[in-house]
């Protein structure tokens, strides 16, 4: 009988400390996000060092900033002379409020995962080498108010889904090769054409109701 009873007893202590022991899940996968990140990229200036995959919580990284939830709600890498890419898995940061990675020499495709950040307020991409064309997917950035992908080697057209972002405040894609229209719909038409300029295949404004998005020449 002594035994029977006292394995409750211990189940219960081992279950306590097998619950102890392990990582906080949100921190855990968040951590594994941004250490996607680290390796895609070169850091020669060593703004990454920080950055150890062995500890659990992230928040303890230099240039991550979290909320009371040990959430990551910031990644401020502007200005870091980091090179490489951009990677899938920043889609996982679903309290992320501010990407900030403007002025570096990433290249490649903006994810299409960046729009499943829907906490996102300001995406900011400008002056790097990013090439493709930009996500619809961006549209489901439902709280997003600054969209700056400026300078960068940008092509296709400006997808119309992005007139839905309400809350959109600013909008730059200035300096790139997009091609077709310029959008005039819901948020873009409070835009100045300054958020357009330097796209010499881009035409617009959009003359709704006598020219259709989606025809007029070759556009990729």
């Amino acid at each position: 009988m002594a035994i029977w009873t006292l394995f409750p007893l211990l189940s219960a202590s081992l279950l306590l400390r097998l619950i102890w022991s392990l990582p906080p899940t949100n921190a855990n996968s968040e951590g594994d996000a941004l250490y996607a990140l680290r390796r895609a990229v070169k850091d020669p200036n060593n703004v990454l060092q920080s950055w150890d995959p062995t500890l659990v919580d992230p928040c303890t990284w230099f240039h991550v900033t979290c909320d009371s939830d040990s959430r990551v709600t910031r990644l401020d890498l502007g200005n870091a002379n980091l090179t490489g890419s951009l990677v899938p898995e920043l889609g996982k940061l679903q309290r992320l409020q501010y990407l900030e990675l403007y002025m570096n020499n990433l290249a490649g495709p903006i994810p299409n995962e960046l729009g499943g950040l829907k906490s996102l307020l300001s995406l900011d991409l400008y002056h790097n080498n990013l090439t493709g064309s930009i996500p619809p997917s961006l549209s489901k950035l439902s709280n997003l108010k600054f969209l700056r992908l400026n300078s960068n080697r940008l092509t296709g057209r400006i997808p119309r889904q992005l007139t839905k972002l309400g809350n959109l405040k600013i909008f730059d894609v200035s300096d790139n090769d997009l091609c077709g229209t310029i959008p005039t719909m819901g948020s873009f038409s409070k835009l100045s054409e300054e958020s357009f300029k330097n796209n010499p295949r881009l035409e617009g404004p959009e003359l709704m109701g006598f020219v259709r998005y989606d025809i007029g020449g070759s556009c990729a």
